[in-house]
């Protein structure tokens, strides 16, 4: 399977850990440029500075407005272009409804859905006026099968497949793809409030993946002809049963 990446510049938000480095780094493997977009300014620049001159440390705060504006021009004074862009930053909450923070909430939904929209948005127009491109949105299998345990999670994914949905459709005509990838539960910090004994049976179960396997499906996704669409790729542990 040709999946060749060599004339591409990509960016990835998220790309400091977890899913968003490792999707960094594939598409690193595969030829690309990757800017690799956080705000963690250090450990970027530690990162980048490890993986050559083809990645590209981009210091972004996405729940900053004036720091997402600033954000595509850092990028093509880099590289003069932008082929794909991986909307991945994220974070999770779960537990009971009734025992939540609401102001946790709003912090996750800011970052999950309007700092994830507004960074789709910044690099659309570029995109438009090259005819071509695409654009992956790090989604979650509950942003299609409601998770009774992470109802403000799952929420904030409904909102991300609606818009992936939409904005696809809109945005064909130009050329640009759009689509979802929906893991199921993946070993990274984001579970960090997991509690201990549902992370230990998870972990004896075989029932969480590794960010490696969520970034060979990006790379699937992203190396399939111009004239498919990978809409929604849904992976899951072989023993979660959705």
């Amino acid at each position: 399977m040709n999946q060749d990446l060599s004339g591409k510049v990509a960016a990835v938000t998220g790309a400091a850990s977890g899913i968003g480095l490792e999707c960094a780094k594939a598409m690193l493997e595969a030829g690309a440029r990757v800017a690799f977009v956080d705000q963690a300014q250090d450990r970027l620049k530690e990162l980048c500075d490890g993986l050559g001159s083809r990645a590209i440390p981009v210091v972004v705060n996405l729940t900053d407005p004036r720091s997402v504006a600033g954000m595509l021009p850092q990028i093509l004074e880099r590289t003069g272009q932008l082929d794909i862009f991986h909307a991945n930053a994220g974070s999770y909450i779960g537990g009971e409804i009734v025992d939540g923070d609401p102001d946790a909430w709003d912090r996750m939904l800011n970052l999950n859905i309007n700092a994830a929209f507004r960074s789709v948005h910044a690099v659309l127009p570029h995109m438009v006026e090259r005819k071509t491109g695409d654009i992956i949105m790090t989604s979650s299998i509950a942003g299609l099968v409601p998770v009774v345990w992470e109802p403000i999670y799952t929420a904030s994914k409904f909102a991300v497949q609606a818009f992936v949905h939409t904005v696809r459709r809109q945005v064909a005509k130009h050329g640009i793809r759009v689509g979802a990838v929906a893991p199921g539960p993946v070993v990274t910090a984001l579970l960090s409030d997991w509690p201990k004994a549902k992370m230990d049976e998870a972990l004896a179960s075989g029932s969480l993946m590794e960010p490696t396997e969520v970034a060979a499906a990006v790379m699937f996704m992203l190396t399939r002809p111009r004239n498919v669409t990978i809409r929604d790729l849904v992976i899951l542990p072989q023993s979660v049963d959705l």
